[in-house]
């Protein structure tokens, strides 16, 4: 009988002492809040300028929909849809959060798999990749889309991703450039750029 009240002893111990260790792990690891995310009124040098904030309404359904994410704290939503300045047709959407991000990996490859393409008039051409550019200390993932409207017309772009312990953004380039070059390389470093320009200092 003893032994057996120990065993259970035992195993109530264990099971405990990982329960704590997962709190402390879901508690624990996340950076420090040091960077933002903002929307410029323009970017890339001014080439495209911002038509649409849609912060407050897209931005807050991202908010409720990571509010209970292990990967993420203290999240605020970004959504802006930028529009060449020269005319051109097409548009560079941003969406994106700010706040504290651990496992940037996965919340990396968690961003891209949200991405519409789960919808059925958008399908994957070019599965993720990752991306790391020479002198670069940033992972970019880039895949390649076809949305197709219910008129036929139909345009192929590629969509990339970073993600890191502050602030993380999904970039679709719906313009008529990158529609003619879905080249991932190009993508990614366009990323980068428009990251340069969105992520601030806090303070």
């Amino acid at each position: 009988m003893l032994a057996v009240i120990g065993g259970i002893f035992v195993v109530i111990v264990a099971v405990l002492t990982t329960l704590a260790l997962i709190g402390n792990e879901l508690k624990g690891g996340f950076p420090r809040a040091r960077f933002t995310l903002t929307l410029p009124h323009t970017l890339i040098d001014g080439h495209y300028k911002l038509a649409k904030d849609s912060s407050a309404t897209l931005g807050r359904t991202l908010e409720k929909n990571w509010a209970r994410s292990w990967d993420a704290k203290a999240a605020h939503g970004v959504v802006g849809e930028y529009v060449p300045t020269a005319g051109d047709r097409g548009a560079l959407v941003v969406t994106g959060m700010y706040g504290r991000f651990k496992h940037t990996g996965k919340v990396r490859a968690r961003v891209l798999e949200n991405h519409d393409r789960t919808t059925s008039h958008v399908t994957l051409l070019v599965p993720p990749k990752d991306v790391t550019l020479s002198g670069s200390g940033t992972t970019v993932a880039c895949e390649v889309l076809t949305r197709t409207w219910r008129d036929g017309k139909r345009v192929t772009y590629p969509v990339c991703a970073w993600a890191d312990g502050n602030t993380w953004a999904r970039v679709a380039q719906m313009t008529l450039n990158a529609a003619m070059d879905s080249d991932l390389k190009a993508a990614a470093r366009t990323t980068l750029r428009i990251r340069s320009e969105m992520v601030k200092a806090i303070g």
